[in-house]
């Protein structure tokens, strides 16, 4: 498969070994149990990319498992906010150089304060959007964490 995103060019870079897997997406089913069912593998083993907002810190973004709610008070707590909230879908693009349902926590265009859910390290295989809709990488949970260089910690519900 010829295809590169620059997720895709993060992990070469890095020598980190991964693989591709297209399906077909629909605009209205961008969800992850949709993408999950598509690519053949529960829902917690896709992590979800999120972007917010903090009071305090400005664009952050957080990584967890497509099974569980991120929460908000806690992400605040240990990424230095009183609060954060999710940024406006339209604002998504132009902050991250991906599109909704297709934002990759690999190769953002800038490089904001990122935060993985802890749980990722005891993922044998964990699947991410590869930067596009309909194309997402699967990986170790652990090289997951290397190559986004988050802070692991616990933040969903």
């Amino acid at each position: 498969m010829s295809i590169k995103t620059n997720a895709c060019r993060k992990l070469d870079s890095m020598r980190i070994s991964y693989t591709l897997h297209e399906y077909e997406w629909d605009e209205d089913q961008l969800d992850v149990d949709t993408v999950a069912a598509k690519v053949g593998l529960p829902p917690n083993h896709l992590y979800k990319t999120l972007v917010l907002r903090g009071d305090k810190t400005g664009v952050i973004a957080a990584c967890i498992p497509g099974d569980k709610e991120l929460n908000l008070k806690s992400l605040a707590k240990v990424s230095g906010n009183k609060k954060v909230e999710m940024v406006a879908v339209k604002e998504i693009e132009a902050l991250t150089g991906y599109i909704r349902g297709g934002v990759s926590p690999l190769g953002m265009k800038k490089k904001y304060p990122f935060y993985l859910h802890e749980s990722v390290l005891s993922m044998e295989l964990v699947s991410i959007s590869a930067g596009r809709r309909g194309l997402q990488i699967f990986l170790s949970g652990n090289d997951l964490a290397k190559a986004s260089e988050g802070r692991l910690v616990d933040i969903v519900d």
